[in-house]
């Protein structure tokens, strides 16, 4: 018993440490916060069970009155990851049919797009990582197994996991050369934290070396596969795509241009683009997709300063008289749809990677087969994108004018264009798989409180 004691000290000190920092965090930021929460109402929501914790009431209500069933807890932070999950949550349930799945997330538009997906009544905001929020929740819900979507690395959150003697799982787990670098420097705080992991799905051997490299023990490492590839359908005869391509009224003579999950900056240097090649490229049609939902009135306002109509997703039932003409832009002002709008598209252009927000996933406009455009920082799928190009199935454009002559030339190449969408389309396909290799894994890590008929 002596020689247990000085962990559990060590462990409190730690958490009272992280609970400490957190604080000043917030007290720092407490500014923005409110400002965006009033301003852009962000932050409202769920405000209880992020500082408290999830109560025995909410808990019940998550489990439908079924204490008695064994559940599993899964994590994704926002929509990318929600997205992730989509593909393996019936999977799951078909292997473990007795066994409850609850959602959280972290954000509003993950939460919006989870209780799409999954169902409201399984769906909650994730604590944030104060120990008494983390703690409450874990003994309110009492889950059988709590699975992290990729990583994010709350240490009270992993600890307090291991404390409740849940098992923590990471799926599609990726770790950069860069984060791995960061996260050693402070292994003496955090490699206790890497070593708590019951199992680390990676995504590629370079992610499965940083987590290693971390503290993570070899033989609960495996590489699964990026499960991004098994998330995305492709298919342009899907309901889902032909009736947008029938709301935006687009025709065969239109070339439709999507430039998606853009931040500040990359609206406006679309909007330039297209101004410039629709001169000479009279079927050239554009959509826009902000990444973010307070900045959907800004862009709008930016459209109609630059000229043209703008055809909000979410004001108008239909294109008026059916025509989607070269004087109207359409902006996707909801949530949850991007990935069926890229399958409207003929040419893409990734955003977040034009700034320094590292870009968005790209999986999705390739499986398509569109001819894939992003700037020059894509760090958040490095390996993705680095991928695609190699396979000669997407083009990195270093700025604006780079983007403006590569969509000029596959407007006046569209063979070029076609082909480059085709190779995009067969590297995604050949890639899949990574679903049933992480049910494969999991069936042989599950906890035996979550029995199953299949094991």
């Amino acid at each position: 018993m002596a020689r247990c004691q000085p962990k559990r000290s060590s462990s409190s000190l730690l958490a009272m440490l992280f609970n400490f920092v957190y604080a000043l965090l917030l007290l720092i930021a407490s500014p923005l916060v409110i400002y965006r929460a009033l301003r852009h109402g962000r932050y409202r929501r769920g405000v209880k069970q992020k500082l408290l914790g999830l109560s025995k009431q909410q808990a019940n209500h998550l489990r439908q009155s079924s204490s008695q069933r064994p559940l599993v807890w899964m994590h994704a932070v926002s929509v990318g990851e929600i997205n992730v999950l989509a593909a393996l949550v019936p999977r799951l349930e078909q292997m473990l049919p007795e066994t409850l799945i609850v959602i959280s997330t972290s954000t509003d538009t993950g939460y919006d797009l989870a209780c799409q997906r999954f169902g409201a009544e399984r769906v909650f905001f994730c604590p944030l990582d104060f120990s008494w929020a983390v703690k409450r929740t874990f003994k309110n819900l009492d889950p059988a197994l709590f699975v992290l979507t990729e990583l994010e690395l709350w240490p009270n959150l992993i600890r307090q996991s291991r404390q409740a003697k849940v098992p923590c799982v990471v799926i599609n787990a990726r770790l950069s050369d860069r984060s791995c670098q960061g996260y050693c420097k402070a292994k003496a705080l955090l490699g206790s934290v890497f070593g708590s992991l019951s199992m680390v799905l990676c995504q590629d051997e370079t992610s499965a070396n940083n987590f290693q490299q971390c503290g993570v023990p070899t033989e609960r490492l495996s590489v699964t596969g990026s499960l991004k590839f098994d998330g995305v359908t492709g298919s342009r005869d899907s309901e889902s795509v032909c009736s947008r391509v029938d709301w935006a009224g687009k025709q065969n003579e239109h070339i439709a241009w999507l430039v998606g999950s853009t931040q500040p900056d990359e609206e406006a240097m679309a909007l330039r683009i297209y101004s410039d090649l629709r001169k000479r490229h009279a079927g050239l049609r554009l959509i826009l997709v902000p990444r973010h939902p307070e900045r959907f009135g800004a862009v709008a306002n930016l459209i109609e300063h630059q000229g043209f109509a703008v055809h909000r997703r979410s004001q108008q039932t239909e294109m008026p008289g059916g025509q989607w003409s070269g004087e109207t832009v359409i902006l996707i002002d909801t949530i949850g749809e991007l990935s069926h709008w890229w399958g409207v598209a003929d040419l893409a252009t990734v955003g977040g990677s034009f700034g320094d927000r590292g870009g968005q996933n790209m999986l999705e406009p390739a499986s398509y087969g569109c001819a894939v455009t992003f700037g020059p920082d894509t760090r958040n799928f490095k390996d993705i994108a680095n991928r695609l190009i190699h396979q000669q199935a997407a083009i990195r454009c270093q700025d604006e004018t780079e983007l403006l002559q590569t969509i000029g030339q596959f407007l006046n190449d569209p063979p070029m264009a076609g082909a480059l969408g085709k190779r995009a389309q067969q590297f995604v396909q050949s890639q899949r798989g990574a679903s049933e290799a992480t049910m494969t894994a999991l069936r042989q890590r599950l906890p035996d409180t979550l029995e199953s008929p299949t094991r």
